[in-house]
């Protein structure tokens, strides 16, 4: 008994799946309104999971505007039924080396999911840290794996000279898929110090060397002048005084010199 209702179950079956489609089924499946997606916004991250928003309208003509579609997307009619919904977007999962310098002392936090991420879901991520001690590159050689107690966030509070290094935060999703690597360099100051920047150093470096030079400048125009004035005089006066002021002069203005280009 059971064999025979287990055959007529089969039967009936291939039965529906044989069974053509009428008219009206084909009316039915024109009739099965089609979005198109009419205007789309920016990512909202240049690097990492973002979320854009899109407009989507219902094409007039289901059938009609499937076919035009093909053939120019340009030319579909749309209707005014339209909604907007937000999806997410990946323009590039590699945020490059970020760099910053603290003072030893400070609060630093860095944030590895981002407020769009967190908003999808904190605990719908796998997030692994590493850290390279004492320098700052992004080669991935030089790292070994940081333990995070907030996996997606680091809090150095508050931060040390020998916490100074890069910090490498990677973002994978539930398909264990890579969405977002970033690196983060960070220079720790002691207390007192106010600036390493090279370029700031070095263009100060510059503004004092000219200084120097322009006050060396000076003083060697004024000695010349002088020398004139006194060759000038030694010529009225008679050529013994004069080569014994030289002398004098010429000793006083090098001892001079040698204390300026110091």
């Amino acid at each position: 008994m059971q064999h025979v209702t287990v055959r007529l179950l089969l039967l009936l079956l291939l039965l529906l799946l044989l069974h053509p489609l009428t008219s009206a089924d084909l009316e039915e499946v024109d009739n099965v309104p089609v979005e198109v997606i009419v205007d789309s916004s920016p990512c909202s991250a240049t690097c990492g999971l973002g979320v854009k928003t899109q407009t989507l309208c219902l094409l007039k003509d289901g059938e009609t505007a499937m076919e035009e579609a093909v053939k120019n997307q340009d030319g579909t009619e749309v209707s005014e039924e339209c909604r907007v919904r937000k999806v997410k977007c990946l323009e590039s999962w590699q945020c490059g080396l970020r760099t910053m310098t603290v003072t030893s002392g400070q609060k630093v936090e860095i944030d590895c999911l981002g407020e769009v991420m967190e908003a999808m879901g904190r605990f719908t991520w796998r997030v692994s840290w590493r850290y390279a001690r004492g320098i700052i590159s992004s080669d991935d050689s030089l790292f070994a794996r940081f333990g995070a107690p907030l996996l997606d966030r680091v809090i150095l509070d508050p931060i040390r000279e020998e916490d100074a290094g890069t910090y490498c935060c990677v973002v994978q999703d539930a398909n264990f898929r890579r969405v977002k690597k970033v690196y983060w360099g960070i220079r720790v100051l002691p207390i007192g110090v106010l600036n390493l920047d090279y370029e700031s150093s070095l263009a100060q470096w510059d503004s004092t060397g000219n200084q120097q030079n322009q006050t060396v400048s000076d003083e060697l125009d004024h000695m010349v002048a002088l020398l004139d004035m006194l060759l000038y005089y030694s010529s009225l006066a008679g050529v013994g005084a004069g080569v014994i002021l030289l002398i004098i002069y010429c000793a006083a203005k090098r001892r001079e010199f040698r204390q300026l280009t110091r």
